[in-house]
């Protein structure tokens, strides 16, 4: 994309939902597609979408017409990284994070988790999800030699701030922690927090003020 790309963080949000339209669309054999079209679809304003696939498209939209599929395809993947795949490691390997190393999706966001780590040494030469487990031991050396950028910890709380510094030591430059404390980390990593306990109760929040309009 020659021209500068400025997105919202919401609209970046939903250009994974707009690229998985698009790609049934692509399949089926669509060439263009319209706002309006896609704004139904995915139950969004029209107005919002419309902005968003210009941004997006290298090539202007058409009356009635819309905007070529191939290229808001080509140039949505381009944008969010999905054809430069970056390794990354996981760190605990619990529910949560046996969950996560069978999520085949990562792949398709351009993440590819490599192996995982264990302060259990038992664990040290398992498989899970065809993913190599280690003990935590040798996560540091590991992650040096394989030149690793991106750790996804899902330790417990008391233990996610050693971890994290671990990771820094040994290159990581983006951590994706699920643990719920706040990392402390150098200016130069990039954290993104997932709080799931925070994000359940907000959803009952919601169905509750939801529910209660309804009477």
């Amino acid at each position: 994309m020659s021209k500068p790309v400025v997105l919202s963080e919401q609209g970046l949000k939903r250009l994974p939902r707009y690229l998985l339209y698009l790609k049934e669309l692509h399949n089926q054999g669509c060439a263009y597609v319209t706002a309006p079209a896609v704004a139904r679809q995915l139950g969004l304003n029209e107005v919002q979408v419309r902005k968003e696939l210009a941004v997006m498209s290298s090539a202007p939209g058409k009356p009635r017409t819309g905007f070529p599929v191939a290229d808001l395809i080509d140039n949505m993947e381009t944008y969010l990284g999905y054809r430069n795949v970056d390794d990354a490691i996981l760190v605990g390997v619990g529910s949560l994070g046996h969950a996560l190393l069978g999520n085949n999706g990562f792949d398709h966001c351009g993440v590819h988790i490599v192996a995982a780590f264990d302060r259990n040494d038992a664990m040290d030469g398992l498989t899970i999800h065809d993913k190599p487990i280690f003990s935590v031991r040798r996560m540091v050396d590991l992650c040096r030699r394989m030149h690793i950028r991106i750790g996804i910890i899902t330790v417990s709380p008391d233990q996610a701030q050693v971890v994290c510094d671990q990771l820094v030591s040994a290159g990581v430059l983006a951590i994706w922690n699920f643990a719920p404390v706040q990392l402390r980390v150098p200016e130069n990593v990039i954290v993104r927090n997932e709080d799931l306990s925070s994000s359940l109760a907000m959803l009952a929040h919601q169905l509750k003020d939801k529910m209660g309009s309804q009477f």
